[in-house]
C-alpha cells in the first residue's frame, strides 16, 4: 500500500494547532519529530524501549500526514477521491490562517510517497544486540558472534507495538526472574506483551507459563518469540483480557497456582491488580513489579502492603523502581 506524505517543517511550539486544525480538513493523525526531551509523566505512559538519544533541543519540529493511494493512483481522505492539489491547498490556506496569530515557523509544506514498509523497519537502525548482564539479546536481522554462540540468547524482534528488553523495566524484572525462578515455578506473566519474561522465565528453567494482555496483537507477538527461542507451544499460554475487571479472565487464569506473578505495566495499573492477583498466587508465592516511574515507589509500594503481601527487595535502575513481595498467606 502506498501512501502520500505531507510533511510540514513548523516550530514545537504550533505542533498540537497544527494538527487539530488539519483534523478539521480531514487529515487524521500525524507523525511527529522534534527534539522535545520527554518528560518523566511521558515516559512513564510510554515506557518505550527504542528510546535513542537525540541532540538537544532546537525548537523545529516536523508533522507528517499521510493520505492512502489506491490502486489507481488516487488519494483517498475521509472515503472520497481528492486530488493532491487540492489537499496541499487546503494545507497551505490553514497555515497561513494560523500565521496571522502565531508563531509556526516557516510553515514549508513538502509532499513525498512511501510505503507502509518504510514505517515498518526504519526503526531498525536503532536497535542492535546488547546484554542484560551474562543474557544476549540479539534480533533477527543480525548475526551472533562466534564468540557469543556459548552463551544464552534471546532471540526478539521489536515489531510496532511490543518491548525488547533494552528498557530499565524489563531489566529490572529479568534480575528478578532470574533470582527465584525454580524447575516447579508456574508463572503467571500479567501485560506479557512480546511474551519476553514468561520467555525467559521459561528460558531460566521454569516448568509453564501463562500469560495475559488486553492487546490481540500479543497473541502473534508472543508466538513469534516463543519460536525463534525454541519454546514449545504447550509451555506458554496466553490469555487476552483485563485480569483486574474481567471475572472470566481470572477464572480461566486460576485461583492459588502461581509460584511467581510478573507485571511490568505502570504503577497506576498495579494498584487495583495487586489486591486482586494475590488470589491467582499460592501461598509463599513471589510478586515481582517494575514499570514504576521512582516518584511512585510508595505509591505501589503501600498497594502492596495494603494487599498483605511482605516486601522483600525494592531495587533500581536509572528512575525505574521494582518492588519484589511474597505472599505469606
Amino acid at each position: 500500500m502506498k501512501w502520500k506524505k505531507f510533511r510540514i517543517k513548523t516550530v514545537t511550539e504550533a505542533e498540537d494547532i497544527i494538527i487539530s486544525t488539519l483534523y478539521d480538513i480531514g487529515l487524521e493523525g500525524a507523525q511527529i519529530e522534534d527534539r522535545v526531551p520527554l518528560t518523566a509523566a511521558e515516559k512513564e505512559q510510554m515506557f518505550v524501549d527504542i528510546l535513542p538519544e537525540g541532540p538537544e533541543d532546537d525548537g523545529i519540529a516536523y508533522l507528517s500526514f499521510f493520505v492512502e493511494e489506491n490502486e489507481d493512483g488516487q488519494l483517498v481522505m475521509q472515503d472520497e477521491i481528492v486530488e493532491e492539489e487540492k489537499i496541499l491547498s487546503m494545507v497551505k490556506e490553514e497555515l497561513d490562517q494560523l500565521r496571522q496569530f502565531c508563531d509556526i515557523g516557516e510553515g514549508i509544506v513538502e509532499v513525498d510517497e512511501t510505503e507502509d514498509i518504510d514505517w515498518i523497519n526504519n526503526w531498525k537502525q536503532y536497535f542492535h544486540q546488547f546484554y542484560i548482564d551474562d543474557l544476549l539479546v540479539i534480533p533477527s536481522w543480525e548475526e551472533v558472534k562466534e564468540e557469543d554462540k556459548g552463551k544464552m540468547i534471546l532471540h526478539i524482534d521489536p515489531g510496532t507495538a511490543f518491548g525488547t528488553g533494552m528498557h530499565e523495566t524489563t531489566q529490572l524484572c529479568i534480575r528478578q526472574l532470574k533470582k527465584y525462578v525454580t524447575p516447579e515455578t508456574e508463572l503467571l506473566d500479567v501485560g506479557t506483551g512480546s511474551g519476553i519474561l514468561a520467555i525467559l522465565s521459561l528460558m531460566f528453567g521454569a516448568k509453564h507459563a501463562v500469560g495475559t494482555d488486553l492487546d490481540p496483537c500479543a497473541v502473534d507477538a508472543v508466538a513469534d518469540n516463543m519460536k525463534n527461542n525454541g519454546i514449545a507451544p504447550e509451555k506458554f499460554e496466553m490469555m487476552i483480557g483485563n485480569i483486574i475487571t474481567d471475572k472470566e479472565v481470572q477464572d480461566r487464569v486460576g485461583y492459588g497456582k502461581y509460584d511467581i506473578v510478573v507485571a511490568n505495566i505502570l504503577a497506576d495499573v498495579l494498584v487495583p491488580l495487586t489486591p486482586v492477583i494475590v488470589n491467582q498466587m499460592k501461598t509463599g508465592a513471589v510478586y515481582i513489579t517494575s514499570g514504576i516511574i521512582d516518584d511512585k515507589e510508595e505509591t505501589v509500594v503501600s498497594a502492596v502492603k495494603d494487599a498483605g503481601l511482605t516486601v522483600l527487595e525494592v531495587t533500581y535502575q536509572g528512575e525505574w523502581v521494582s518492588v519484589t513481595a511474597r505472599k505469606d498467606f
